[in-house]
């Protein structure tokens, strides 16, 4: 093992050797290596006669750039745009994103967690939080209604075991029984990640804050009795709260809860700012220490600088300069009435039409881009494939039974179209005797 990565691992021990525990072989082994990058940093500061310490040119005291691309770009200097960030990120950024955490989850203030690592948009991020804490056979806690990416990235990259429990219970609501039974089904095995994601994909459901404390009880529970977990928080969605539910995200009530949890936040401006092309994203830890925190930062940034050495330097700046718009929020809160709007359509026009109860039900949604129909009668691919064959509509079959429906890109007006299309798909299906098995 590297002298870098055995220090770190020996703070860890020192300072809270659960999380020590709680990591993979991987995540032991990386560290942030002295090399090229932290010699040009340093050069950074104090170079100021030469610096011929990284591998890009400048010209004219500025980083060398094709006029034909800058002539588009002309609101932003060069030096914002053209030089590497460094791998945990443009650090204007990272104060600004946790600045804009502090605000939408009040319950942070005097909480202690780390700078946010820009990442490349959640998808990095989240295997980042794989790579460092998942080993083979490790169990994933996850609902049985889960973003299928979850199957590449923490499944096939690192061998664990996607452990699921029902989403929801009789009544519609969070299934807390079940998952408190498949944290508790880990106790012998010592250690569990646990995988949320609120707004949920594929349903576009989000728990209730009576719902979400009970969750973090239990996780507590869990901790006090021994089990070492790890609370990987999919935020992708995040704030696209349209109706009972919470309105911060569950990280706020995990960070400082007990020494043996270790919650993860994993969001962006991939969907909350509508930049799903810029790719920029966000890893976050919370710990009391602040050594844990430096030290997950030291880990993280190597391995980024493993895989991508660093995030987008010019889509990193668009962000940051959105985020300082003084008509960032005002913006932002129009596009959340849209989404809210469309959400409601749906609702209306689903439980206004009492015909479709013959062929689905839709399972709660009060949140996010997405809802789900449950079919009666028709298998989902076969449905899928007819709509997009015959009515040039486009859905997601997420299995024999379930099917997405992302009402955030289809317009308000267009709503009521669009099921009677799935209606009247399902009926011709039916007249050809096409059902479910």
């Amino acid at each position: 093992m590297n002298p870098l990565a055995e220090s770190l691992n020996e703070t860890l021990k020192t300072e809270n050797p659960y999380v020590l525990e709680m990591l993979s072989d991987l995540g032991k082994n990386f560290y942030y290596p002295k090399g090229i990058l932290s010699q040009s940093a340093e050069a950074k500061q104090t170079a100021h006669k030469f610096n011929a310490t990284i591998g890009m040119a400048t010209e004219d005291g500025e980083p060398m750039h094709l006029k034909c691309i800058q002539d588009t770009l002309s609101e932003y200097s060069p030096k914002d745009l053209y030089p590497y960030a460094p791998p945990e990120g443009k650090r204007e950024l990272r104060s600004a994103w946790k600045k804009k955490m502090l605000k939408e989850n009040p319950s942070l203030k005097n909480m202690n967690f780390s700078n946010p690592i820009v990442t490349n948009a959640l998808t990095h991020g989240l295997s980042i939080a794989a790579d460092l804490f998942v080993d083979y056979n490790d169990p994933i806690i996850v609902p049985d209604k889960y973003w299928g990416n979850y199957n590449l990235i923490f499944g096939l990259r690192r061998g664990a075991k996607m452990t699921e429990f029902p989403l929801f219970n009789n009544n519609g609501g969070f299934n807390t029984e079940e998952f408190r039974k498949s944290i508790w089904s880990q106790k012998d095995y010592g250690k569990v990640i646990v995988l949320l994601n609120f707004p949920n994909n594929p349903t576009g459901y989000t728990p209730s804050v009576e719902e979400i404390n009970e969750i973090s009880s239990i996780l507590l529970e869990a901790a006090e009795s021994g089990i070492n977990i790890v609370c990987i928080i999919d935020d992708a969605y995040f704030q696209l709260f349209f109706e009972d539910s919470i309105k911060e995200s569950i990280f706020s009530l995990l960070v400082n809860l007990h020494p043996r949890i270790l919650p993860i936040k994993i969001d962006g401006a991939t969907k909350e700012e509508y930049v799903w092309g810029f790719r920029v994203g966000f890893i976050t830890y919370g710990n009391k220490n602040n050594k844990v925190l430096e030290v997950l930062e030291q880990k993280s940034k190597g391995l980024i600088r493993s895989t991508i050495s660093s995030a987008s330097h010019p889509a990193q700046t668009f962000v940051l300069k959105a985020i300082n718009s003084p008509k960032f929020w005002e913006e932002k809160n129009l596009k959340f009435d849209i989404l809210k709007r469309r959400a409601n359509k749906v609702k209306k026009v689903l439980l206004g039409e009492p015909r479709y109860n013959n062929y689905w039900s839709f399972y709660p949604f009060n949140s996010g881009y997405f809802m789900c129909l449950k079919l009666f009668k028709i298998d989902a691919e076969v449905l899928r494939k007819h709509l997009l064959k015959k009515y040039q509509i486009g859905t997601i079959a997420i299995n024999s039974t379930d099917l997405r429906i992302a009402f955030s890109c289809v317009e308000e007006n267009d709503i009521e179209e669009l099921f009677e299309c799935i209606y009247q798909g399902i009926q011709d299906l039916c007249s050809n005797s096409v059902l479910i098995e």
